[in-house]
């Protein structure tokens, strides 16, 4: 028996590990603006005021697989722009994972944030990112990332295909702390 009659590989991909890019033919990329997180911002009045058309962030995921698939692995990028939506951050929408056991790889590539990380007691606590951390959200933990430097921040991701994503409960409970900018100092504040 031949390798080739028991694996179809994917159409290889390049990861640029200088700039966190995704090149290849079954990369897809996603864009969000600070209006596609409407309901997530926690200063109505602010978020009202800015344009909703500004970039927020965009992701690069490699497809090797099919979403969902069993014991497989999905690679991708996030770069997550600077600014603030009043006192708050620049932030993904931030997920529970549907098959609550599944973790997830974060590399930090450039910028400077924070993974924040909240467990289903609903205790919140965040890690730095910066260029060469790595870090493991486990199963059990909702987690987004926030940009609370001048500069993009690029991350790469590895996580089971199978997980799923949990955007909802997010949206309507959020997170129960916030990551807000306190006098120039990134501070987790109660909602």
């Amino acid at each position: 028996m031949k390798i080739s009659d028991t694996f179809v590989a994917a159409s290889p991909i390049l990861t640029n590990l200088l700039d966190g890019k995704l090149s290849g033919d079954s990369v897809v990329t996603i864009t969000k603006t600070v209006g596609d997180l409407s309901g997530y911002w926690h200063d109505a009045v602010a978020f009202e005021r800015i344009d909703h058309a500004i970039p927020l962030y965009a992701t690069e995921t490699w497809f090797p697989v099919e979403d969902g698939t069993e014991g497989a692995v999905l690679w991708g990028n996030t770069t997550l722009f600077p600014g603030r939506v009043g006192d708050e951050y620049f932030m993904t929408r931030g997920h529970w994972h549907r098959k609550r056991d599944r973790g997830e790889l974060v590399v930090c590539v450039s910028g400077h944030g924070a993974l924040v990380l909240m467990d289903e007691g609903r205790e919140t606590r965040m890690e730095r990112l910066s260029p060469g951390s790595t870090h493991y959200v486990p199963g059990h933990t909702a987690h987004r990332t926030v940009n609370t430097g001048a500069e993009p921040l690029v991350f790469l991701c590895a996580w089971p295909a199978d997980c799923g994503h949990d955007y909802d409960d997010i949206l309507e409970r959020g997170f129960s702390r916030l990551l807000l900018d306190k006098d120039g100092t990134p501070s987790l504040v109660a909602p």
